[in-house]
Parts: structure tokens; sequence; C-alpha cells
């Protein structure tokens, strides 16, 4: 391979990841300064992130007779109390005119006879969204103030004195390092997947429900910089299709369809509807020798079959090739299951603790969408709803900000990461692939700190072995080698995860009870606990990860950092 090369970048705003959040944040700045704005994105962004395959829904929108209001009581009854009131209703008050605005750009919303939106339930609407990234993604490549660089890899944030000045980051296909220097950041690069054994082994266990290019990259980068993060203890554990990880949703919410065991038994109201129960009815029924469980779909109509088969080429098709393979949903009941744990702050809350303007506690630097923590439920117009917002605070930062950037030195800052990634290409000891240690993260992970295999169930006594275990296989990753930059940004997606891995066993240690079952089972702890209705945060100081307990934050409030 040639010799590493540096380049520098100079912006004004820089987008860490071109997904929903970074593409719909970058049409926002570009409407409302003339300040450059560049798009650093891993793969490209016309199919990258959580949208790439598409979406038959958006599952957060504020329905005919319903206010914003609505929307926050279900988030915060679906997240026991641990949620941002703030953060809630001001993306709430966006939901609308963001989805508005998607339409404007190309979207098909379906429409009753009427003309007005059709619903899917009483917070959702149905698209037909299969083409939902494209339309973002042309979109931003039609502004002029805009860079986009695909096949970038942010690998870590230039900060000094907990201010931001830029990133770095190396390019997937040219042995190229950048140092991109920038007077503002909106870390958009999604939640992270491949902390824990999947569903699927071998050749197939990238078949999950988050992308697995999804790898905490904008996550870790803040964690080493200092940032606060916040309820990385409230998993996300999808229920889903078996073997296909297709949503249930559609199903559930498409049809009617109830949850049963293999007696025949509708069990979801056993144990309550909240997004948690469902999965954890699910894993109590199997352990109970009651499965497998299902979704009752037999005996749909003929007309119901054929909406479920077109919804699913809008997102999950192998869903709709399995139902031509081997039976259609008429027929047989559909089978579910649980997938392993992610760390997503879109459907659960886990992220950054932000102001209620989305910026983080490094101050210019925002967080839109997976990234951003305190605020369940957005999904996809609650990620563009966020990004709106982090858009706005942006420009009300560089307008106050100094425009001299003093005291530091590129130069030196480019060198040393020049020095650490040339690292991984002269190591001699060979003893590991990236595979290796990433199947060995994956197991500890499985196995003491909540996986599948126990049920999701963890305990203080695993949490401590996971610590133990992954921190060897953090010092390991440092002899790693790679033959090009494709196996580099594998070991630095690896090294990423392992940082993620024990900032969420500290949180999953400090939270001594069971406020969401499966998300966070605490076997020492199996009842939920009204002394811990408190956020618990964490972030890195002298080396260590530090847990901080910070009281509820409730709707109609503003909150902002204290940076003293």
């Amino acid at each position: 391979m040639e010799k590493l090369k540096i380049e520098y970048i100079d912006t004004d705003i820089l987008i860490a990841g071109g997904g929903t959040a970074g593409c719909y944040a970058a049409l926002k700045l570009a409407g409302k300064t003339r300040q450059h704005i560049m798009i650093a994105e891993k793969a490209n962004i016309k199919r990258s992130g959580c949208l790439a395959a598409g979406v038959n829904a958006l599952n957060a929108y504020i329905t005919k007779g319903r206010t914003p209001d609505f929307y926050v009581d279900y988030a915060e009854h679906d997240a026991e109390g641990i949620a941002r009131g703030d953060l809630l209703l001001t993306m709430s008050e966006r939901l609308n005119k963001c989805t508005a605005e998607l339409e404007k750009l190309g979207l098909v919303i379906l429409k009753n006879s009427d003309g007005s939106y059709a619903e899917r339930g009483t917070r959702n609407i149905k698209i037909n969204g299969e083409n939902i990234k494209p339309i973002l993604a042309a979109a931003v490549y039609k502004l002029p103030s805009v860079k986009v660089h695909n096949h970038m890899n942010i690998i870590d944030f230039i900060v000094k004195d907990n201010k931001i000045y830029g990133a770095a980051a190396i390019d997937v296909q040219k042995p190229v390092l950048y140092i991109i220097k920038a007077s503002a950041v909106l870390c958009a690069t999604g939640g992270t997947a491949g902390l824990y054994r999947p569903n699927n082994p071998g050749f197939s266990r990238h078949k999950m429900w988050y992308p697995p290019f999804n790898t905490g990259a904008g996550m870790a980068a803040g964690m080493r910089s200092g940032a606060e993060m916040t309820t990385l203890e409230m998993r996300f554990i999808a229920l889903r299709c078996k073997d296909t990880i297709a949503p249930t949703g559609t199903i559930a919410q498409g049809v009617g369809a109830k949850q049963i065991n293999s007696r025949n038994e509708i069990y979801e109201t056993k144990y309550g509807l909240s997004t948690p129960n469902r999965l954890y009815g699910t894993v109590m029924e199997n352990a109970a020798g009651n499965g497998p469980c299902f979704l009752r779909t037999a005996g749909i109509s003929a007309e119901q079959e054929i909406d479920l088969k077109k919804a699913y080429l809008n997102m999950a098709p192998s869903q709709t090739l399995k139902w031509i393979e081997q039976g259609s949903p008429r027929e047989q009941n559909v089978e579910i299951e649980g997938t392993e744990p992610y760390l997503v702050g879109g459907h659960a809350a886990a992220g950054f603790w932000i102001s209620t303007e989305r910026q983080t506690t490094i101050k210019g630097l925002f967080a839109a969408g997976d990234t951003a923590g305190g605020c369940p439920q957005k999904y996809v117009t609650g990620a563009i709803a966020e990004a709106d917002i982090a858009a706005e605070a942006i420009i009300k930062y560089l307008d106050a900000l100094s425009p001299a950037k003093k005291g530091i030195d590129y130069q030196g800052i480019a060198e040393l990461y020049k020095e650490q990634e040339e690292h991984f290409f002269h190591t001699s000891l060979k003893q590991f692939l990236v595979q290796d240690l990433e199947e060995a993260m994956q197991k500890i992970m499985d196995e003491y700190a909540g996986g599948i295999k126990t049920g999701y169930k963890y305990n203080e006594a695993g949490l401590s072995i996971a610590k133990r275990e992954i921190e060897k296989l953090s010092i390991l990753s440092d002899e790693l080698t790679a033959h090009d930059m494709h196996e580099l940004t594998f070991i630095h997606e690896l090294k990423d995860r392992l940082l993620i891995c024990l900032f969420l066993i500290e949180h999953l240690k400090a939270r001594k009870e069971t406020r969401w079952h499966s998300f966070a089972e605490n076997a020492d702890y199996p009842d939920k606990d009204n002394a811990f209705e408190e956020y618990i945060n964490s972030r890195l100081q002298n080396g260590q990860i530090k847990i901080i307990c910070r009281p509820i934050i409730k709707r109609g409030s503003h909150y902002e950092h204290n940076y003293q």
C-alpha cells in the first residue's frame, strides 16, 4: 500500500454522518446560512444509514385530533419516565412540519379518499418510502454550499479546552488521513450495532435489525473527547420476524395481529403493551416452554395479505420473499423473536447528553438522530426534527463565535494521527484478525452483559467479568494489522465498539433496578425502584468512566449546560 498521505479540509460546519438527520440538517443549514457545509459519510449518502433500504410508515406524526403533548405522554410512558420532556416536546412540535417538507421533496405519502394522510394507528401515517433516502440525497447534491465526501470515516473529534475544532477521518478506499477544520460539528453518525452476538451466525451475522455499518463512531469519538453520555443502559432490543429480522409493527398495527404462543393463547396483554414488555412477554413465554411465539396472521383477507407484501417490499423485502417461498401470512402465523441489544437514541434514549437546542457538553459539538440521547421514540421524522433544531442552534452558535481559531496546531495533530494509523500497517504480531476479536467481544457481551443467551438478564458478577474481558480485548486491538484502508476501517469500528461496551457496562451496573424488562433486566434487582427516577450519565475523566446522576427534566423547561 502507498504511504499514508495527509489532506487538510477547511469548512465552517462539519456534519459527521450522511444519514437521515445529516442530510436533512444540510438542507436546513444551506437554506439559512452562507457558511460552507461539509458532510463526511463512511458509505454513500444515496443509500446510507437506517433508511438505506427504505421504510413503509412514518411512526412519529401528530395525527388528526391529537397534540404534541399526546405524543410526549406516549413516549414518556413507554420509557417509564426516564426521558427528557424538553427534548420530546420540542421534537413533537416539529413532526408535522418536517413531514410536509419531506412530501415536497418527493416522498409519496398515502392518502385517504378525502385527501387526508392515511393513518396507521394513533401516531403513524403510511408512505411509499423505498426511495426516501435517495430523495434526501438528491436534494443535498443540488446545494452549492454543501460538499459531500463519501467513503470518509470519522475516527475522532478535534477538541481543546472542551471546544470543538474539527475532526480526523480516514478514507475507506485510499491511503488518506483527513484533518477537517470546522467551527461547528453536528454528530449524526447513528447508534451502535454489533456489540452483542447476533441472531444469525456465520455469513448471515450481519442480517440484523439495526444497520451493521453503524458502529458508534461518533458516540465513541465524543466519549474519548470527554462528552457526557446518557441512558446507555436503556438498550433497544427489537421484536422482529424470525430469521428475516423484519419489523413486526407493520403486521401488528396493519392487520391487528395479536401476539400468541404455541398454544394459540394471546399473551401480549398478560405482560403489558409497552415496547419493552412486548419483547419481555415473548422471552418469558419461550422460557416457560410455551414457544415458539407468533403474530396471528392466519385467516387475514387476501387484500390484507397484498398490503403486507407491498409494505415489506418498501423496507424489508426478504420477508415478502420468505412468504412467497415458504407460505403466505394468510396460511400461517408469523414467528417472532427478539434481536440482540443495540444502543440507539431514536427508539430508546441512549446517546449524548444534550441541551434543549441539541448541543452536547462539548462547545460547538451538536447531535441529532440516533446519537442524541434522552429523546426516545423519535423514529424518522423525529430525527429530522432534531436535525432542524440543531441546524438553527448551530447558526446561532456560529453567529456568536469569534472567527479566530487560536491555539490549535493542526499540523501537530495530523502527524500524531498519522503515526497512530501507520502503527496498524507496521504491527508484526498477527495472532488475531479483527473478526476474531469482534466475535470474542460479542460472545462476552452475550454471556455476561445481558444478551440473547441469558434472556437479556445480567447481574453485577457477570458485568464485572465482562468489563475485565473487554478491557483485555481493548489492549489486544492495538496489535491488529491492516493491509489496506478497508481493513483499517474495520479496526476503528472494533475499537469504537469496545469503548462503547465499557461505557454500557458501567451504565448497566449503575442502574440498580429493573425499570425496563429485557431492555435492562437486572437479575440482582428484579423490581422497579422509584429512587432511580433519574438519568444515569457518564463521561471519561482522567482515563476512568465516571457515573453522574441527574434529575428529571420536564416538558416546557429549557435546559442549558453549565460549562463552568
